[in-house]
């Protein structure tokens, strides 16, 4: 399986996210500019030019006509995705950590880290059709959550925002009035913070991964764990094959720890499980540093890793990979 070496940003990955078609692949990273390549031979096909900070995380359109980028510069941007336009800007008052279009894409939740005095916040803003009608205000914003919200996602039907970060705990809130409706039992949840979040193709259940190198299966409607497969590394991305029962980690330490800790922390792999009977299957070498973002291509076929090295990576699986039998 050869991977082709995507070389188009300046600094390490942060996110990765395929259109919903699966042939276009959106990069961001700490270099201010979100990039978009052909998914199948990694052709770079533009930039989209105006945040002044590391981008964390964008989401795109059901019909791919926008993009949706989160940044530390505080603004979320709203991009056409074909021309590259700037669409309309969401100031904030502390950098934005995570965007996701709801189903419809009328809506888009979006987090915002603490900063100074301000206490993180989950912010639900009601995306126009027609840019011209755009508005700021946010139609709900939930708060009282201690640290960094890492992720937050929308649940099955729009109905539910599930959000995870630092504090380890996974909530689940009502999308309409922003009540609390389940919180993840410290019993069986992480221990350390949760770094990422991938939800399955159809929202019924979604995986997370976190720095107490693990990632955890989770029933979306109950909040049930269902399974938890461990490794001897930090996770710091996670993505599930819509294809096949499979679940891929990535991670790492940080480049400054490796010399100090065990030899084999240097070996940056994205690693594979099935996802019911928790064996690994094997692992995707090749990035000079942790893994910070995963994705799988919707029809299964292919993934793409980021990494702190400043590549993309586009794997094309061979045909043994879907006659693996454990």
């Amino acid at each position: 399986m050869r991977p082709i070496l995507m070389k188009g940003h300046e600094r390490p990955l942060t996110f990765l996210k395929y259109n919903k078609d699966g042939d276009l692949l959106f990069s961001c990273a700490k270099d201010h500019t979100p990039t978009v390549w052909y998914a199948d031979n990694g052709e770079r096909l533009g930039t989209y030019r105006g945040h002044n900070g590391a981008v964390w995380c964008c989401d795109v359109s059901r019909d791919s006509a926008r993009l949706i980028t989160g940044s530390a510069d505080q603004t979320v941007k709203l991009w056409e995705v074909q021309t590259g336009k700037q669409l309309y800007t969401f100031n904030f008052g502390s950098p934005a950590r995570s965007v996701d279009f709801s189903v419809g894409d009328k809506l888009a939740v979006i987090t915002t880290d603490p900063f100074m005095d301000l206490s993180s916040a989950i912010h639900v803003k009601h995306i126009a059709r027609d840019p011209e009608d755009q508005v700021a205000d946010s139609v709900l914003v939930l708060k009282g959550v201690q640290g960094r919200i890492n992720r937050a996602v929308w649940g099955p039907l729009n109905r539910t925002i599930i959000s995870a970060g630092e504090d380890a705990v996974i909530r689940i809130w009502d999308a309409e009035t922003g009540k609390l409706l389940n919180e993840s039992d410290k019993e069986v949840g992480h221990k350390k913070a949760i770094t990422s979040l991938c939800k399955a193709a159809d929202s019924s259940h979604f995986l997370t991964g976190s720095l107490d190198k693990s990632a955890k299966l989770w029933d979306t409607r109950t909040l049930t764990l269902i399974k938890t497969y461990g490794t001897e590394r930090p996770v710091n991305a996670v993505t599930m094959s819509p294809l096949l029962d499979h679940v891929v980690l990535g991670g790492g330490q940080d480049a400054s720890a490796v010399t100090t800790t065990d030899h084999r922390a240097g070996k940056f792999e994205a690693k594979f499980y099935d996802k019911i009977l928790l064996e690994e299957i094997g692992g995707v070498k090749g990035h000079f540093g942790p893994i910070n973002a995963l994705a799988f291509n919707p029809d299964g076929k292919s993934f793409s890793s980021g990494g702190e090295d400043g590549y993309v990576r586009l794997h094309h699986f061979d045909q043994d990979y879907f006659s693996i039998k454990i």
